[in-house]
């Protein structure tokens, strides 16, 4: 494993944000303006192909960073186990959540798109490109395809739950070799990931040209719906998101045995802190505070919080398989059982390797893999990448409520051991 030295030794760049939404509006506007008109043609045929290639640099670097997040993630979690109870208290809370938030997402997000369907005209919209959705094969299929004879193969084929499965099976068995050669492993894939998030980041600092780029044909095709559509998907995903977060003042009232008001009160701060800096990192001190506040020990939140930022986010699992369910029904593709089987295995196999950084790079790091499983076309993410600040403010706040619910649970488990 890399030195704690070398790993804050990287910084990934701070991306243009703000830029990326002002891209999408702009792009917006100019779509509109110009269709209808004689240039529309010209103008398509340039930004059709500079949006094409921004999104296919972003894609060319999926599956080398899933590879290294997902390795180096479940290292932690494997080191972090060995740790002693209080680890294994913890790490065992933080999965039963991710569990829970999945199969929440599995069962609510398709519920909340039969009851507030995507406008149709809006859902044309968003689609970017032609529905070149994979087949969804059936359950035996499914089954069968979890093993892949060969790795590259299913790497070129974009199979990407095989391809989690096999680095995942990889992970835990590193743990079982000679440390010399487990440290040299996990330093190349550290290295390796952290080589792709600095590709990301270049090719995201380009984001508000291919964005801009991919809004103009959206807008010329389909008008201002593509407002609409936008908005409806901030709603429902952030729906989700809002769900995880109500979810852990319960869990502070059951397990924490805290008042639901008292962890109000003791928890607002951080969550001021999570909203307006969309970061968990940041937001670690104001959580330590709010577990002072809660009588929760300094022992325990000095050790359960900065875990929980490390390999925590606990909205992640149901918001991203909200949006991967989402574009499903946006372009088409069949939301059968097994296509939710696949997306949600994915989601939270993958939640193990996020990282603290920008909403755009975990966006497009974490939903890629579960969409490319279900056999979902990942075009329509180049688009929702320039809104995810928005639902972004929801994942941090939540993240951070849940991180000092699961934190006062713990401490109160230990107390009664």
């Amino acid at each position: 494993m890399l030195t704690s030295d070398q790993q804050d030794s990287f910084k990934p760049l701070k991306l243009p944000v703000g830029w990326t939404f002002g891209g999408l509006a702009a792009g917006l506007a100019c779509g509109i303006a110009l269709s209808g008109t004689p240039a529309i043609g010209p103008v398509l045929d340039v930004t059709g192909t500079l949006g094409a290639l921004w999104l296919r640099a972003l894609q060319m670097t999926i599956l080398p960073l899933v590879a290294a997040l997902l390795v180096t993630g479940i290292a932690r979690m494997v080191e972090t186990a060995r740790a002693g109870a209080t680890a294994r208290r913890s790490l065992f809370a933080f999965a039963a959540i991710l569990a829970s938030g999945t199969l929440l997402a599995a069962f609510a997000m398709p519920a909340l798109l039969a009851a507030f369907p995507i406008p149709e005209q809006a859902g044309a919209a968003l689609s970017v490109t032609p529905r070149d959705a994979q087949e969804v094969p059936g359950i035996g299929e499914f089954i069968l395809s979890l093993v892949a004879p060969n790795v590259v193969t299913a790497a070129a084929e974009n199979a990407y739950l095989p391809i989690i499965i096999f680095f995942a099976l990889f992970a835990v068995a590193l743990a079982r070799v000679p440390d010399e050669q487990r440290a040299i492993m996990l330093g190349f894939f550290q290295a390796l990931g952290n080589i792709m998030l600095t590709i990301v980041g270049w090719i995201l600092w380009l984001a508000p040209a291919g964005v801009f780029a991919l809004a103009i044909g959206v807008a010329a095709r389909s008008g201002g719906e593509a407002i609409t559509a936008l908005g409806h998907y901030i709603l429902l995903v952030s729906s989700l998101g809002l769900a995880v977060l109500i979810a852990a003042y319960g869990i502070a009232a059951v397990a924490g045995r805290r008042s639901p008001l008292a962890f109000a009160r003791a928890v607002l701060p951080a969550q001021a802190v999570a909203f307006s800096t969309q970061s968990s990192l940041a937001s670690l001190p104001a959580m330590l505070a709010s577990c002072r506040v809660l009588s929760v020990r300094e022992t325990t939140a000095d050790f359960v919080l900065p875990l929980a930022v490390a390999i925590f986010r606990a909205t992640s699992p149901a918001m991203n398989l909200a949006v991967a369910i989402y574009v499903a029904k946006l372009v088409d593709v069949p939301l059968t059982p097994a296509t939710i089987a696949a997306g949600a295995a994915v989601a939270l196999v993958t939640t193990v390797g996020s990282v603290s950084l920008p909403g755009s790079i975990s966006f497009v790091t974490s939903i890629a893999p579960i969409a490319l499983a279900m056999g979902v076309p990942i075009a329509p993410l180049a688009l929702l990448v320039a809104v995810e600040m928005l639902p972004d403010i929801v994942r941090t706040v939540g993240n951070v409520t849940m991180n000092v619910a699961v934190t006062a649970s713990v401490d109160h488990a230990q107390q009664e051991d």
